[in-house]
């Protein structure tokens, strides 16, 4: 029996709300990357896979909802109509969501440097 891993922990609630609603939607390999001091554009990047191009679009939808219910309303979103990479940009926070094959050809984690050591997988 495989233990699952734990969640990375969000360091605004913010981060925390998004971790637990991917979390809660069973997205699989999610990923916190922590930008301070490393880029103006913003303070922390997500990344996580769903499943299916239905999938990724139902955690970007939920992941809106989830965001506008802590003010921002105004997250801009890209990659929604093909599903395949759904980019949202909420300021402080910018989400990446990708169907596996997609994440893993692009390979955003390794532009930031994260090491497979930082890489959390919930559904293990």
């Amino acid at each position: 029996m495989e233990v699952e891993a734990p969640l990375p922990t969000g360091g605004t609630p913010l981060e925390q709300a998004v971790l637990d609603k991917l979390d809660e939607d069973k997205a699989s390999d999610i990923v916190l990357i922590d930008l301070r001091g490393k880029s103006p554009m913003s303070d922390a990047m997500i990344v996580a896979s769903g499943r299916s191009h239905r999938h990724v679009g139902a955690l970007a939808d939920h992941l809106l909802r989830t965001l506008k219910d802590h003010g921002l309303g105004k997250a801009r979103v890209e990659g929604l109509p093909h599903c395949d990479w759904v980019l949202i940009d909420a300021g402080d926070l910018v989400i990446h969501l990708f169907r596996p094959e997609v994440r893993t050809f692009y390979n955003i984690e390794k532009i930031w440097s994260v090491d497979s050591g930082h890489r959390i997988d919930s559904r293990a």
